[in-house]
């Protein structure tokens, strides 16, 4: 669940520490206080884009930190573990924004990606938005929750890898047969292309190798001119190196008995006499093992030309040759496999099976949940003031596509003797907001993620409707952590524990600030919000009767 939050300069926060508890939390204040900054906090740090600038006017940056415990999070667990990173009880995200706009990730102190931190979030948050209701008109949303309450999730994922191998094999097999003749020429020439190259065997160790070879090869007489002459002048030559340096020892070894300060000189001299003598021997070796090879430069020329004339044929560098190669044999297989009637079609088959086989299990397990979720959705109904009202999840059958064998598509009725038409047509904003509510409670237990938070979904409820809203919600957080920012009273009255957002003016400044009520400080926030900005003692009392004091 999540226990802590830590904001710096952050919009119109200057610096916020928060504690959450388990159990149903409702978050309250004034329009325009500063309430939502609390979600797009969370949400920064959960990996979410960062659409604007979020740093406090005067600051570098903004710095958000949300505090978890994972100790019951199998998932998250699992995911730390897959991603080598240091696993305890809490998992900490970090988010530091830039004014620039450049962004950090940590997770446990280590430096993670934006899509990092998005992913592990998945297990650990639900929000759901104020206008969560409106994306519920689109068949794509209906579909995911369906199968988010029928645990289908996976298997839905599944279907759609099994189709797209499908297509693609499918498509493969189409282009075969109206390509077949153009296919057939590309393969001969490729066929030639890749005995060619093979044929040069080349080698990027043996290019290189070759490269030097000839060089030296090609040099030979100026080398071996070049190295007599050295010989000449260490040796031969009147004076020659080492007999200057003969001599240049000899007198510091006569004047080092009048002066020992002398003895580095000499040693320096020592060594270079030394070293002479060794390049003296190596130069003599080089002299008895090298010889001119005009056959040997004839044979590596000859390699070197056949690797240049095979490069400009196709018109690349020599050390692209096995890159070529290795692409053009992978051509062949492909279009070998294109020419293999039998062999594609009975991929495609297998492909075709393996996807009829989880998209009907999905259906299946798809129709049995939609007659649960009918009756659980439309009982919600009833308490809503939607009486007599029906809920309705219909799988239309459809051709095959990447999301199963049918469309699912929500209808409701709004009340008694009325046929269920789809939800985008018959219902009302308030219905939809009343539906969207139902659904997302209802669904939410069957969900793993232990942390849901509803931005303001209350909207275009009020009355009894928001009491019964503020049960449902309350019945929620007997299983799951609930965050729910209302200006309902009806709601916030129904919460365990209760967040009071307000804003205050410093030195020409705006700040936001949030803090936890206490019992009697939740008198006067929801006799405010019964009231507006007079609290009198009817509200008052009004306020305690709802929290039943």
């Amino acid at each position: 669940m999540l226990q802590a939050l830590s904001i710096r300069d952050f919009i119109i926060v200057e610096q916020l520490d928060l504690e959450f508890d388990a159990g149903f939390t409702a978050l309250t204040g004034e329009t325009g206080a500063g309430k939502s900054i609390l979600i797009d906090a969370l949400s920064l740090s959960l990996g979410a884009r960062n659409e604007g600038a979020v740093t406090r006017v005067g600051s570098e940056k903004a710095d958000i930190s949300t505090t978890f415990d994972i100790q019951n999070n199998v998932q998250a667990q699992q995911w730390l573990a897959e991603h080598e990173i240091e696993d305890t009880d809490s998992l900490i995200l970090r988010r530091v924004i830039y004014a620039d706009g450049r962004s950090r990730g940590f997770i446990n102190g280590t430096s993670a990606t934006v899509a990092q931190l998005k992913e592990i979030g998945e297990y650990l948050i639900d929000i759901y938005s104020q206008n969560a209701h409106h994306s519920l008109l689109k068949m794509a949303t209906q579909r995911e929750i369906l199968d988010a309450y029928a645990q289908t999730t996976e298997l839905a994922k599944s279907v759609a890898t099994y189709y797209q191998q499908w297509h693609q094999l499918h498509q493969q097999r189409q282009l075969a047969e109206a390509n077949a003749a153009e296919y057939a020429e590309e393969l001969a020439e490729l066929r030639d292309k890749v005995r060619e190259i093979k044929q040069v065997s080349f080698d990027t160790e043996e290019w290189l190798s070759l490269q030097q070879e000839h060089s030296r090869l090609s040099h030979g007489a100026s080398l071996l001119q070049g190295v007599e002459a050295c010989l000449a002048m260490l040796d031969d030559a009147e004076p020659s190196a080492v007999a200057i340096l003969s001599q240049v020892q000899h007198q510091l070894s006569n004047m080092i008995e009048f002066d020992a300060g002398l003895q580095e000189a000499l040693s320096t001299v020592d060594s270079a006499v030394i070293q002479l003598e060794e390049t003296s021997r190596f130069l003599n070796r080089y002299l008895q093992r090298t010889e001119l090879d005009p056959a040997r430069l004839a044979e590596v020329e000859a390699r070197i030309q056949a690797i240049h004339g095979l490069s400009r044929k196709y018109r690349i560098r020599p050390e692209d040759l096995p890159d070529v190669l290795a692409q053009a044999q992978a051509r062949m297989q492909t279009l070998e496999s294109f020419a293999d009637d039998g062999l594609l079609k009975q991929q495609e088959m297998q492909a075709w099976q393996a996807y009829q086989q989880d998209a009907q299990r999905l259906t299946q397990q798809r129709t049995q949940s939609a007659q649960v979720l009918n009756l659980e959705i439309t009982a919600q109904m009833q308490h809503l003031s939607l009486k007599g009202g029906q809920f309705l999840v219909k799988l239309n059958p459809s051709q095959a596509t990447a999301h199963g064998l049918e469309q699912v598509e929500y209808l409701v009725a709004g009340h008694a003797g009325v046929e269920p038409r789809p939800l985008s047509k018959v219902a009302s904003g308030g219905e939809l907001s009343r539906i969207s509510l139902a659904l997302h409670v209802t669904t939410a237990s069957s969900g793993s993620v232990p942390c849901m938070i509803f931005d303001e979904v209350d909207v275009g409820i009020g009355g009894g409707v928001a009491e019964v809203v503020g049960q449902l919600l309350k019945q929620l957080g007997n299983a799951r952590q609930v965050l729910v920012i209302t200006h309902l009273p009806q709601v916030a009255a129904q919460a365990k524990h209760h967040l009071q957002v307000s804003k205050t003016q410093q030195s020409g400044v705006t700040l936001s600030h949030i803090r936890l009520l206490a019992q009697d400080e939740r008198i006067d926030e929801v006799a405010r919000m019964l009231g507006g900005l007079q609290i009198t003692d009817i509200t008052r009392q009004h306020a305690k009767e709802m929290l039943a004091i």
